[in-house]
């Protein structure tokens, strides 16, 4: 199933960007921030870079999970670091790189750990290693700090995916106090060749809303 899509998808000249190793909070797959899910999520992981393989995808996004009550922040990220440390040579044999991403607990993740794009470059460049990076979502990073173009610039060497959405009410890129021709552009300038995804929910159909889009756009 997963070469037949990478073949479908080589046929039309499209990629496919991207997989999701586990859930937002770690109940499928394993969470980050508990010890006593990391052979589980190391399992699943070999398990997903296979698949990814078959789909010629070179992307996999995790997530931290969600906070443990008795355990301390600083718990919490020793383990993020210990258990991405042990993926890296994992995906690095795949030629596939690891992209972990923090989420907004305000309006959709409430109780999830990495919420914050310094917490999760921190854990990245403690790793340092060129598989692992962070997944700066535009929309989750505007509703917990804003300061988006800065933020970019700063972490851009271990950006390694980026996705987006208007705020408020995560809909059309064209509505909203973002101001995306600017930040895309901003990106187009940086050293940065990845993708950068829309994970909207749209207003209307579509075909109608990346018509917008593209058009708003200026691609």
């Amino acid at each position: 199933f997963y070469a037949k899509i990478g073949e479908m998808a080589a046929k039309a000249n499209v990629a496919v960007s991207d997989f999701v190793v586990n859930s937002p909070d770690g109940s499928i797959t394993g969470s980050l921030v508990r010890r006593e899910d990391r052979d589980d999520y190391l399992r699943r992981l070999e398990q997903v870079v296979k698949l990814a393989k078959l789909a010629n995808c070179k992307t996999l996004i995790t997530c931290s999970g969600n906070t443990v009550p008795d355990r301390t922040n600083d718990e919490q990220v020793e383990c993020v670091i210990e258990t991405l440390t042990a993926a890296a040579p994992i995906v690095a044999a795949a030629g596939v790189t690891l992209v972990l991403e923090p989420l907004n607990t305000l309006v959709d993740h409430e109780g999830y750990f990495l919420d914050s794009s310094a917490l999760a470059a921190a854990i990245v460049r403690e790793i340092g290693h060129p598989n692992v990076k962070m997944l700066y979502d535009v929309y989750h990073m505007q509703i917990m700090e804003g300061n988006i173009i800065h933020n970019i610039r700063q972490n851009i060497d271990i950006i390694g995916h980026f996705h987006s959405a208007g705020v408020p009410g995560r809909h059309e890129l064209t509505s909203g106090e973002l101001n995306y021709p600017d930040i895309i552009a901003e990106v187009d300038a940086l050293p940065y060749d990845g993708y950068f995804g829309l994970e909207y929910v749209p207003l209307m159909p579509s075909e109608q809303s990346l018509s917008l889009l593209k058009e708003r756009l200026g691609l």
